[in-house]
């Protein structure tokens, strides 16, 4: 287990980031706040930290009990719950766990440092950032946060997380979508190693609360090209089946059935206006960052 937290959001991996944004594009409560001035302030609002008065704060903000302890100008700092609130849906099954000779990272591996990157993003917006660890069930919660430090603590619980358990998306994502009461951005990163119905109808079931919903499926390039050589046992991660087989007896039906399955889920969300990517583990995920940002952009 890696308990380095830094791993994930290095001083590389942060010069990256610089200039990068990620901004909710549909109409999702908040979707304002962030990267721009919230109309709401001052009303509903969460109290989430003192800061010291600098010139120019509204004199309003100035805490007086803190003066009158200190002798010292304070102001509350709110984290508002008009906030755009993103929650990251990691999946932690087995499955994440592959990685092939020529590669550097496991899916999962790949995964943490995108999710990583992409709170950073967010939370630098002051956007609200949770997390949600999942396999065949919710694992664990953290509720979308805001206020500094709470980068930190999704580091840690990155940091922490192992791969275990089977897959089955359809009970997290229901759940989820019925526990988010107020709308907001959901992003899914998974190498949805399931099946596509049950997949598409959580995603549906997000869209239909008003969500917006992001999918990253990663996947490492041999699970794409099925590059395999000479016999080989193939075990299942999750389950422990194994069979033997000549790889190139199998390849083609692999491709054609791997094929038809993204273009299926693919089709699935353009229509229910979910955003899909497919990222290959490979590719350094700067680039992959880059590259989906850039499509957003002009898709919106």
């Amino acid at each position: 287990m890696i308990t380095d937290y830094k791993k994930f959001l290095s001083p590389d991996v942060v010069s990256k980031l610089k200039g990068m944004e990620l901004k909710a594009r549909m109409v999702v409560e908040g979707f304002i706040a962030g990267m721009h001035k919230s109309p709401y302030h001052g009303f509903s609002v969460e109290f989430a930290e003192h800061r010291q008065y600098m010139p120019g704060d509204p004199i309003r903000d100035i805490d007086w009990k803190v003066f009158a302890k200190s002798d010292r100008y304070y102001v509350k700092r709110y984290e508002e719950e008009t906030n755009l609130k993103a929650y990251i849906l990691l999946d932690t099954s087995a499955s994440m766990g592959y990685k092939s000779d020529d590669v550097t990272d496991t899916k999962f591996d790949y995964a943490r440092t995108l999710a990583s990157a992409l709170s950073f993003m967010m939370l630098k917006q002051r956007d609200a950032v949770g997390l949600v660890n999942f396999s065949d069930k919710i694992n664990q919660y953290i509720p979308p946060r805001s206020a500094g430090g709470h980068l930190h603590v999704l580091l840690q619980q990155f940091a922490q997380m192992q791969t275990a358990s089977t897959t089955d998306l359809s009970l997290p994502l229901h759940e989820m979508a019925e526990r988010i009461k107020r709308r907001g951005l959901i992003i899914l990163i998974s190498d949805l190693f399931d099946d596509p119905r049950k997949i598409i109808s959580g995603l549906k079931h997000f869209r239909h609360r008003n969500h917006e919903v992001i999918v990253f499926q990663i996947l490492d390039p041999r699970e794409k090209d099925f590059g395999f050589t000479g016999e080989a046992i193939f075990e299942d991660m999750e389950t422990g089946e194994r069979i033997t087989t000549l790889p190139w007896q199998i390849k083609k039906d692999y491709i054609r059935e791997f094929t038809s399955t993204s273009e299926r889920i693919a089709a699935e969300c353009r229509q229910a206006r979910v955003d899909y990517y497919l990222i290959n583990s490979s590719t350094p995920f700067d680039k992959a960052l880059y590259a989906f940002l850039s499509k957003r952009e002009k898709l919106y």
